[in-house]
């Protein structure tokens, strides 16, 4: 069972990767998330489907935060190929995507990218607030 959203800002990537820690019951396999100009695009992938009331829990949870996301076909190359357990690095110059993290939720890859990003022109754009 797969969640795909799209998110305004880094902040609210962060929250979903808190989120994620805080519920250790939820079975996730991997979180990918990929930065784009305009926002965040994050999807979860679960080890089995949810229950219905989790199921419906965590999409509130992500509603609140983004809106559900159908990605063109570039992103959903992308997300396929790092699916199949091909190189982050490979996925990135093969599609032209910034994939920050993929695997387990890890905060440090979002605030490095976020951070490296932000010193490289000056200020902070408001998808990285």
């Amino acid at each position: 069972m797969d969640y795909l959203y799209f998110l305004a800002n880094a902040s609210l990537t962060l929250r979903v990767v808190e989120y994620l820690h805080s519920m250790p019951h939820l079975p996730f396999q991997f979180i990918t998330v990929i930065h784009q100009i305009e926002g965040w695009v994050v999807k979860v992938k679960m080890n089995h489907p949810l229950t219905p009331q989790q199921d419906g829990d965590f999409r509130a949870f992500m509603s609140e935060l983004g809106i559900p996301y159908e990605p063109d076909i570039r992103v959903q190359m992308a997300l396929w190929s790092l699916e199949t357990g091909q190189s982050v690095v490979d996925v990135m110059r093969r599609y032209q995507v910034a994939v920050v993290s993929h695997g387990s939720p890890d905060r440090s890859n979002i605030e490095a990218f976020r951070q490296q990003f932000t010193m490289g022109l000056g200020y902070c754009p408001e998808t990285l607030a």
